[in-house]
């Protein structure tokens, strides 16, 4: 059939036969008695809270809160990963400088940072932005990094005998020849990103998924909870798609080079 010969619509039917099978396994563990609602509800139970708290206008007002916490600190580490990264790949002295201090902090899990955040920053969202850039900030900063160090050394020494600009030199061979690392940093920087708010939320709110998932844990309401991971899930899973997409586009002169080697 025609229908199934398409690649794209014949891999995401078959993702969907291990979420469709949890969520009848899940339903047919409430058909036969097996789930108590205080520890696990029916699935009924998680669409009935979703509407209950979309009805009350409560539901968007969590979702935008943490998409809007995690751009802004997300667009902050992806402005300092790409000039810090810039400066750092085009320069010797200058990765000398950053490198023993790159690699102590690399480490450290932004979350480690929940509290001392909130000592100096308070509970307000100044204190999620600074976990939320940290998060962010690494694996973009690293990806640029290595990008700039993976491109043919050709291409500089050509830009050097025709005296090309330092700015023109960035912008029309650094950035470009770096770019498919650099967009896979930037995946990774998001993902993190969003990670961070939910665990940050979770913590010093009271608006956010992480927070709706703190607030259900402390009322006993398993189905708030769950619906919570849904939403972390979800949102997360868009917003990589998301920038895939975009990474496509923008690396189809890459992917042509990969089939020509291949």
């Amino acid at each position: 059939m025609k229908f199934f010969k398409n690649k794209t619509l014949r891999f995401w039917l078959i993702s969907l036969i291990l979420p469709l099978a949890l969520l009848g396994a899940w339903k047919g563990a409430d058909l036969l008695g097996m789930l108590k609602p205080y520890t696990m509800p029916k699935p009924e139970s998680v669409i009935d809270t979703a509407v209950e708290l979309a009805a009350a206008g409560k539901l968007h007002v969590h979702v935008l809160s943490s998409i809007l916490l995690v751009l802004k600190g997300f667009l902050l580490a992806l402005a300092a990963g790409l000039i810090l990264g810039v400066l750092i790949g085009l320069s010797k002295r200058i990765e000398a400088f950053f490198e023993l201090t790159v690699q102590i902090f690399k480490p450290i899990p932004p979350i480690a940072w929940i509290p001392l955040a909130i000592l100096w920053l308070g509970i307000e969202d100044k204190s999620k932005l600074y976990i939320i850039f940290l998060g962010a900030l690494f694996p973009i900063l690293l990806n640029v990094i290595s990008g700039i160090k993976n491109i043919d050394r050709k291409y500089f020494e050509l830009a050097k005998v025709y005296e090309v600009p330092g700015m023109k030199l960035i912008f029309r061979v650094v950035l470009p020849g770096a770019l498919p690392e650099i967009m896979t940093g930037i995946r990774v920087g998001l993902g993190n990103a969003w990670v961070c708010v939910v665990a940050a939320e979770m913590i010093a709110s009271v608006t956010g998924v992480g927070y709706l998932l703190t607030y259900g844990r402390s009322l006993s309401r398993p189905d708030m909870v769950i619906l919570a991971m849904l939403l972390i899930g979800i949102i997360g899973k868009v917003m990589d798609d998301g920038l895939k997409f975009v990474s496509k586009m923008l690396t189809k002169w890459n992917n042509g080079e990969e089939a020509l080697v291949r």
